[in-house]
């Protein structure tokens, strides 16, 4: 097949459209460097639509000594609130006390109480678990989020749902976001400012000569050469192949995979609290309200041995999921109370670490200078996805001494631009405008486009004007607002990534989805890989 080269040469040519690459992307593109990304599937296809959507300081990792990963999580937490509160909001979680909570064995806190308290046999204490909830509190500069406090659970409505073994608890704060939809509203900001953005696009090969990169890639419209001046492999789970098969480099250097796999359950409790559970073998899990009548609950960490498109969620790991949560929950969760899984693989550094659990999740970049430079992206979580990419790009700066200084901190993403705490007030506007729109649906568009949703609905006066009903509240109008400015192009990258409505409809729904954006796909292409023409 003959490769059609584009002529121009980008600064940053970056290989992953999960939340690092396109972070990064977004990043560089408003310090003023020509940006190309390239991701073999679709944005967040893989890790960055499989957490278990919260922004967290990660308190299980004070265990752990890694002091300054949490505490720079904890600071991003509320500098993504307001950069992003239509995809991001509050939430607290309540962690219920137990005799039998542990630690793991292994962790560097249960080893010093070991060695200080003998008779504790390693238990958690509720002393102890106020002392780290008193730093979590401390230690990010927390303005916006309520402090822990203790809770009374047989007075408390958390309690309820609860065995009744189960009578104190403490409450503390974190953050929820739509993992998903946060890839692409940074993708689409990077291409605004002039980014470029290239889905189901395979870098099949990158190679040094002189002082550039040439590439090839292999997308729907064939075989293209790139230049660019340096190359950021932001391959998530498929970094280590990147560096050995792509780019053939040799290294020492590679990632431990581990599966996190999820379930959702029919609507465990009523409140709109979050449960942080702790087992007898010193994980822990949450249970989190999910999409208003679901209930979400992870996450496991096996190590995974397969390729990454293949994690799913076991059916070991389904009913451990189900016992864990059921040890707390006075009513069984069973296999009938499941409606879907999912699992993700981590891209852990690889440490050499003894378990899945104890591997470290702090983000490791590693410089390539030997030639044209190459920038690896080892790990991550995605609190701190922003954080990471300004430390990339304070990697690249010696080597584009021009560009603008750091910028993305509060800034908001699209359809973000209004306050932190101002979503009931933009629903009822949008209600009001609407008045055709269901509570449910005005509250879906808010969450999902914030400000953008008025554009999307524009002069519609009834359902009709919004074009083919797709069911769940999904219209044509919608769907081709993802189309053409968020690079879907299946009903998967719909119903799964950009939304969940995969719960709510048909496969029949689905399949009528589908054909639709295949017929009207061809039109929408060109703008989908530069939404800058917006």
């Amino acid at each position: 097949m003959t490769a059609t080269s584009t002529g121009i040469v980008s600064d940053l040519f970056i290989i992953g459209g999960g939340i690092n690459g396109c972070g990064i992307a977004r990043d560089a593109t408003g310090r003023g460097l020509s940006v190309t990304l390239a991701e073999q599937g679709d944005l967040a296809q893989g890790t960055s639509s499989a957490s278990t959507k919260l922004f967290h300081g990660g308190l299980r990792y004070l265990e752990y000594f890694e002091f300054r990963l949490v505490r720079e999580a904890l600071e991003e937490r509320e500098t993504l609130l307001v950069a992003m509160p239509h995809i991001s909001w509050p939430m607290r979680f309540v962690l219920p006390l137990s005799p039998g909570m542990r630690f793991e064995s292994d962790t560097p806190t249960s080893r010093l109480l070991r060695w200080v308290m003998p008779w504790a046999k390693g238990r958690r204490p509720a002393w102890l678990i106020r002392l780290g909830l008193f730093m979590y509190d401390t230690m990010g500069g927390r303005k916006i989020l309520p402090a822990a406090r203790s809770l009374d659970l047989t007075r408390d409505p958390a309690g309820k749902p609860l065995k009744p073994e189960f009578r104190r608890a403490f409450e503390y704060s974190d953050c929820w976001v739509e993992d998903s939809r946060l890839v692409a509203l940074n993708a689409r900001d990077a291409a605004q400012r002039g980014g470029r953005i290239m889905t189901r696009t395979k870098v099949v090969t990158a190679e040094r000569q002189g002082d550039l990169w040439h590439l090839t890639t292999e997308g729907p419209d064939g075989r293209h050469h790139h230049k660019a001046r340096a190359l950021v492999n932001a391959g998530g789970p498929w970094v280590e192949d990147v560096i050995r098969n792509v780019a053939r480099i040799n290294s020492s250097e590679g990632v431990r995979l581990v599966r996190g796999s999820h379930i959702v359950t029919r609507k465990l409790f009523d409140h709109d609290r979050c449960y942080f559970f702790q087992g007898s073998d010193g994980r822990i899990i949450f249970a989190i309200p999910y999409e208003q009548d679901f209930t979400l609950i992870g996450t496991t960490d096996k190590d995974h041995t397969g390729a990454p498109k293949e994690a799913v969620c076991t059916d070991e790991e389904r009913d451990y999921l189900l016992a864990f949560a059921s040890q707390y929950f006075a009513k069984p969760v069973t296999r009938d109370d499941v409606v879907w899984t999912y699992s993700g693989v981590r891209p852990l550094y690889n440490d050499g670490a003894k378990s899945a659990t104890a591997a470290t999740r702090d983000y490791v970049l590693s410089l390539d200078d030997t030639g044209a430079p190459l920038l690896n992206v080892f790990g991550g979580k995605i609190t701190t996805y922003r954080r990471l990419a300004e430390s990339a790009l304070a990697k690249l700066h010696p080597f584009f001494p021009k560009a603008k200084p750091a910028w993305t901190a509060r800034v908001p993403l699209p359809g973000g631009d209004f306050p932190h705490d101002g979503v009931a007030a933009l629903t009822a506007k949008l209600a009001a405008q609407y008045p055709f729109l269901t509570p449910y649906w005005a509250g879906r568009m808010i969450r999902a486009y914030g400000t953008d949703a008025f554009l999307i609905l524009g002069n519609a006066g009834t359902p009709a004007a919004l074009g083919t009903d797709f069911g769940a509240t999904l219209t044509e109008v919608e769907v081709r607002w993802l189309m053409t400015r968020e690079y879907a192009s299946t009903a998967t990258d719909v119903v799964w990534r950009r939304s969940k409505l995969g719960l709510r409809m048909s496969q029949d729904q689905i399949t009528a989805l589908d054909h639709f954006m295949q017929m009207n796909g061809s039109s929408t292409a060109s703008r989908a890989i530069s939404p800058a023409a917006e």
